[in-house]
């Protein structure tokens, strides 16, 4: 018969030979026993197949080792490449990160924070929903659990706020797209899901007055986080009617830009700088797959390592008692030069 599975530490200690304080102490730092005694833990680990539950062992403790990252929606490219660059840093300063998504629901972003309080973790990293976002929830979780919001800031609350400077973002792109051709027409969602598009629309009305040039905005129908479609429809009902006042998009985001190329490609209206092109599209983001767009697609990025080392050391900084006073961190992005625009 096969040996029933260990269910604990206790279950462990007993089969092993090894008082209890010494096994929590092996799991805790392995150099800290007696090489001996650890040469026999380390066999009747292999022997048992036992692991640990490092949730439980955490509970236990006064300060655990678990660090919460949640995000939007982690199908969302932007946001799995900023947490898995964020889970790398947690795990390089000696924490064990758990991601998790708020599926673009504020409901469901009260019930991830709640099941967070109660891994007691040593910090959280938060990218909100933002004005969707329950301000109260929010507001009291960051009262109980140290939690540096990045990405969409919402008020002042928490340690900190590290994200992108989103009016950086769009005035310069709109002065690489001014000086290189004619000046871009703005293209965004009508309803966005992500408050940064609101920041980007204000820089592009902005970046356009002090450019002298008169803005076209065309907000297209659409809720959720179904970027592509939304572009690809919008983008279809905007060249059918002829809406696009010059040849050059700026798209709020890479994502609706990839639904705009789409609808490009299926009207057979090629994208592009040649002479032969008839129309420039351009994003924002950076997104991890536009470069694998058909022309690839010019974008202005986040700095994803800036952003990410900055915020998990903020984080890490605070867990170990170097608390400061609430500031906002916004980090420049990057124009990526491609063949769209």
């Amino acid at each position: 018969m096969a040996e029933s599975k260990i269910k604990n530490m206790e279950e462990f200690s007993s089969v092993s030979g090894i008082s209890r304080p010494t096994v929590s102490k092996y799991f805790n730092d392995p150099e800290s026993v007696r090489p001996a005694t650890r040469d026999k833990i380390e066999e009747a680990i292999k022997k048992h197949n036992y692991r640990p539950n490092i949730f439980a062992m955490n509970q236990n403790r006064k300060l655990t080792k678990n660090v919460g990252i949640v995000v939007p929606l982690l199908t969302d490219p932007y946001f799995a490449e900023i947490a898995r660059k964020l889970e790398q840093r947690c795990i390089d300063a000696g924490y064990r990160p758990t991601l998790f998504s708020s599926h673009g629901d504020p409901e469901f972003e009260v019930e991830v924070l709640d099941n967070l309080r109660s891994m007691k973790p040593a910090g959280v990293l938060l990218a909100p929903l933002g004005r969707a976002s329950d301000q109260a929830a929010l507001a009291g979780f960051c009262d109980d659990v140290p939690t540096l919001i990045f990405d969409s800031s919402v008020d002042e609350i928490g340690l900190a706020f590290v994200g992108s400077d989103n009016f950086q973002f769009t005035s310069h792109i709109t002065d690489y797209l001014c000086r290189t051709g004619e000046p871009p027409v703005f293209f965004e969602m009508k309803t966005p899901a992500n408050p940064n598009a609101h920041r980007r629309r204000q820089s592009y009305l902005s970046a356009m007055e002090t450019f002298g040039h008169t803005p076209q905005v065309i907000s297209v129908e659409g809720e959720g986080w179904e970027f592509e479609e939304i572009g690809r429809l919008g983008g279809h009902t905007a060249l059918t009617g002829k809406q696009f006042a010059t040849n050059t998009i700026l798209c709020s985001n890479d994502r609706l830009a990839i639904g705009l190329l789409t609808a490009c490609y299926e009207q057979g209206v090629k994208v592009g700088r040649g002479p032969d092109c008839a129309i420039r599209v351009a994003g924002q983001d950076g997104h991890p797959h536009s470069r694998y767009t058909c022309p690839p697609l010019t974008t202005i990025s986040h700095d994803y390592d800036a952003v990410s080392q900055c915020a998990a050391d903020a984080l890490i900084a605070a867990i170990n008692g170097e608390v400061e006073p609430w500031k906002s961190t916004r980090i420049e992005g990057k124009l990526v030069l491609r063949d769209s625009a």
